[in-house]
């Protein structure tokens, strides 16, 4: 199974991210749009990880399937916080029995009830631990309009560019001004660190949802697309297509200045996806 570092080294990656399915019928449309974007050649993909671990027996189970069912490989999100060092050491180490080589290492979001945090607090002490246990590409968060934590822009990036120092690569919350991503590889870079960041890019399919999300992750709207957003909401239809719009405009950007990769939320849906990667002409179904 290949290693992501070196698939970024080989040229522009494309990668789709899906999340953990809660019931049988989400198991059955995760199955589908899985099923449906793989057609498509990915470089790689990857699954989330539920806060504090609560998806942690499903994102390993679909993990290791994946893996072995298809060629390009599937990475899993890791989150630090939550977790005992031995149910980290379990964990890891059976990733690396099965075969996964990536992995994405995160910090998590401590419990907002002031309960333990687990052994972990910073994603540097989980990719640390990581590298004993086995030789695996590893990847990093990065926020281009800045954690929600960070009190200040230059601890933003300098907690960052010593992050991305352990790691292999790094991919971005998604934003939706592509000036944000441009600013953070500079400030980056300014701070010597060159590590291979790929962007994060979603295809909206909801007001409320994004701007929800938006607002959890500071992701800034623009005034221009919350405005575009106000015109659409409560028309799926409508919806859907400014999401893809919007995504396919950032794209297009995006390549336009070079950058590794894109990394595309698909929410556990295939048909804006596929419509973002047939207008970018990204991937020709095998």
């Amino acid at each position: 199974m290949q290693r992501i570092d070196d698939l970024l080294r080989s040229g522009s990656t494309l990668s789709f991210e899906f999340f953990p399915p809660k019931t049988d019928d989400g198991r059955e449309a995760f199955e589908t749009a899985f099923g449906d974007l793989a057609e498509l050649s990915p470089s790689f993909s990857s699954v989330t990880y539920g806060a504090l671990g609560s998806t942690r027996e499903q994102t390993q189970e679909i993990v290791t399937g994946l893996n072995r069912e298809h060629a390009f490989p599937t990475m899993p999100h890791l989150t630090a916080i939550g977790h005992s060092r031995s149910e980290l050491v379990d964990l890891v180490t059976s990733y690396r029995n099965a075969g996964v080589r990536n992995i994405l290492a995160l910090a998590g979001d401590p419990p907002a009830d002031g309960t333990d945090a687990g052994d972990f607090v910073y994603a540097d002490e989980l990719i640390a631990l990581i590298r004993e246990i086995g030789d695996f590409a590893v990847g990093v968060a990065a926020f281009p309009e800045l954690h929600p934590r960070s009190a200040t822009r230059e601890e933003d990036r300098e907690r960052l560019a010593a992050k991305l120092e352990l790691a292999d690569f790094g991919m971005t919350q998604f934003f939706f001004d592509a000036q944000h991503y441009s600013e953070l590889v500079d400030d980056v870079e300014a701070l010597g660190v060159r590590t291979p960041m790929i962007p994060g890019v979603m295809p909206f399919v909801s007001v409320a949802g994004t701007r929800r999300m938006a607002a959890m992750n500071g992701s800034a709207i623009p005034d221009a697309l919350s405005a575009r957003m106000d015109e659409v909401d409560g028309d799926p239809d409508a919806t859907r297509a400014l999401g893809i719009d919007v995504a396919v405009e950032l794209s297009q950007e995006l390549l336009g200045m070079g950058v590794p990769g894109l990394h595309l939320y698909t929410m556990n849906r295939a048909a804006s996806v596929r419509e973002v990667t047939d207008r970018l002409g990204l991937r020709t179904p095998a």
